[in-house]
């Protein structure tokens, strides 16, 4: 029968190269799209066109479009609903992980993002259905079976089939499958249309592909290249190799979670008895089920097992019926794609998420109160508060205290200054006019605890990308702690002359008493040596009185208002310990807890995409 061939349509214009560059553009929290996009369709937004409405296509979003393309008369399943969210999961699960993750983690995601949007574009109306097998299996036999007519190749010379074939069940005049056979790359000389009219197959795209185990490596690879494009396949053994390890290791074992779109046929059943035939597809059936693949029995789900013999007919009829049922549903392209996205997300599963399947604590309130606490210590926060309490203590004994006093720890620093010893230190917590010493060394280990706290819990790739960020902020750090510090009101030349808080009222009341008390000791010590020399005075314990109380007084006063000082002293040294606090704590937020926090917020929405994209958060 001489071959039918179609003329090769027009190329249909590509899809669009997939790009996650949306992602990184995507609206931030409360932000709502530019109103001149809202509300608009797919073609208004990015000026394409979309397919025929008598073909309705997969319900896959295209990137950061608003819905799914499909037609009103017929409105995406279940099955297409929920691809669609786990597609969108899944490019915004890479569009976040493709800076923190190695590139080759992500070729396959973004290989099946490409693969989603080409086929979204094709219509749902039809379904590709690929026989694989080894030489010698007869899948052309098979195939003509299927079609009614010799149309692939058939015959004893190996390798027999060198050049896919397709054979077209039409879905209706309106609708064509040559994009789709485009798409798989057939060319116009290997299409064909089917001879037998069968309703139950309308929408069928049958394809006889070349031998797996072709000893030509250009087969090889058209098999591989179409298997990762059809939407199901039909693997014919057939009793002498229905137990290969290449088949059963290579294909099948790596086609275990495609299992609903899978139908395994034992072929030439007409070379052996009943009971030998019984027996390997028995046989056959386990060396399924270790290989991890769901057998479709008693009502469940999973990979169809059957016995034909192409020669002949037997089973045929059988398996024209389990075709048809899958082509009749519409819904084996995104049922493929699902089980595609398992694969990916199964492999993407250790770099995003971690053994522990809860949720890692991140930066918890102990981990920030903690890394501030290194920080006030590395800038010497209390060291600092407990020498401004000081300051000012000193500050008050030498404004309040006696006079004689006074002048002791005057001549006591002049003879300090003159053997070279450093100044007393001011009210403010270092030498006058100098801040305090950042610790690099304590730095570094707050930033490392708080960094390893963090990572706690993360998935290998997450855990090294807080530590960056971590330690990135940690090279600067102590030289901004060191310029805030500078900074800070009360340092540099202008301290030395005013160390500490401004002059309490007290004080002025109490300098006024010590100089009355000096004068009272002062006059009383007179008038003791005038009457000591001779002279008459009046009431000799007047000066008595005057010069004791005026002993007495001074001490007590100064004793007075040394403990009231401690309030006030305490109080300054705590607003000084507060004030380098609210610094360190300030500069160590801003570069380093907030990288950090960023890290781990959008390692959360990783796993949040990545819990979407898997369709639940157990995917082993």
């Amino acid at each position: 029968m001489p071959e039918e061939t179609t003329t090769a349509p027009q190329p249909e214009r590509a899809a669009d190269a997939w790009d996650d560059g949306v992602i990184a553009r995507r609206a931030r929290p409360g932000e709502t799209p530019p109103p001149e996009r809202r509300g608009q369709p797919y073609a208004d937004v990015y000026g394409e066109e979309l397919v025929p409405e008598a073909e309705p296509v997969i319900s896959v979003p295209a990137p950061a479009r608003t819905s799914p393309v499909h037609t009103e008369n017929e409105p995406p399943s279940a099955a297409d609903q929920d691809l669609a969210v786990r597609l969108a999961a899944l490019r915004e699960l890479v569009g976040l992980s493709r800076t923190r993750l190695d590139a080759s983690s992500l070729v396959e995601a973004g290989r099946l993002l490409d693969e989603a949007e080409a086929r979204t574009r094709l219509p749902r109306t039809y379904t590709t259905v690929a026989i694989a097998g080894a030489t010698g299996s007869g899948k052309s036999t098979l195939f003509n079976a299927m079609a009614g007519a010799q149309l692939s190749e058939s015959g004893v010379r190996r390798p027999t089939t060198a050049t896919a074939v397709s054979c077209t069940w039409e879905a209706g005049r309106s609708s064509r499958a040559d994009g789709l056979l485009e798409r798989l790359g057939i060319p116009s000389r290997s299409r064909r249309r089917a001879h037998v009219v069968d309703p139950g197959l309308h929408g069928l795209v049958l394809l006889d592909l070349p031998d797996y185990d072709s000893v030509a490596e250009s087969h090889r690879e058209q098999v591989d290249r179409l298997l990762a494009l059809v939407d199901a396949v039909i693997w014919v053994v057939d009793p002498e190799k229905y137990a290969d390890a290449v088949l059963h290791e290579r294909y099948l074992r790596a086609f275990a979670g495609h299992a609903e779109v899978t139908i395994v046929v034992l072929n030439q059943i007409d070379r052996l008895p009943t009971d030998a035939a019984e027996a390997i597809m028995d046989d056959l059936r386990r060396l399924l089920d270790e290989r991890g693949i769901a057998l479709g029995e008693h009502g469940e789900p999973g990979a169809g097992v059957l016995s034909v013999s192409a020669l002949t007919g037997d089973g045929v009829p059988e398996l024209r019926r389990t075709v048809g049922e899958l082509v009749a549903s519409r819904t084996a392209a995104a049922r493929r794609l699902a089980a595609d996205v398992d694969g990916v997300t199964r492999r993407l599963r250790p770099v995003c998420v971690a053994d522990n399947v809860q949720a890692p604590t991140g930066l918890t309130p102990r981990s920030r109160e903690e890394f501030e606490e290194r920080l006030a210590h590395a800038v010497g926060a209390p060291a600092a508060g407990r020498a401004a309490e000081r300051g000012w203590s000193r500050r008050s004994e030498r404004a309040c205290g006696t006079p004689w006093a006074q002048l002791t720890k005057r001549l006591a620093d002049r003879r300090a200054s003159r053997r070279g010893e450093p100044p007393a230190l001011s009210a403010r917590g270092g030498r006058l006019g100098e801040p305090p010493v950042v610790s690099r060394p304590v730095i570094a280990e707050a930033v490392r605890t708080v960094a390893a706290e963090a990572a706690t819990e993360l998935p290998t790739p997450w855990a090294q990308a807080v530590r960056d960020a971590a330690w990135r902020g940690a090279e600067r750090l102590p030289d901004a702690l060191e310029e805030a510090l500078a900074a800070r009101p009360g340092l540099g030349p202008e301290a030395a002359v005013r160390p500490g808080p401004a002059r309490p009222a007290w004080w002025t009341v109490a300098i006024i008493g010590q100089a009355l008390l000096m004068t009272a000791q002062l006059l009383g010590m007179c008038w003791l040596l005038t009457a000591a020399f001779g002279y008459p005075v009046a009431s000799g314990w007047l000066p008595v009185t005057l010069l004791v109380g005026g002993s007495l007084g001074a001490p007590l006063l100064a004793w007075v208002c040394r403990i009231a000082s401690r309030g006030p002293a305490r109080a300054w040294g705590q607003r000084e310990e507060e004030r380098l606090r609210r610094i360190a704590a300030g500069c160590g937020r801003s570069l380093v807890l907030e990288p950090v926090a960023a890290e781990l917020l959008r390692y959360r929405e990783v796993r949040e995409q990545f819990v979407a994209a898997a369709g639940g958060l157990d995917t082993r």
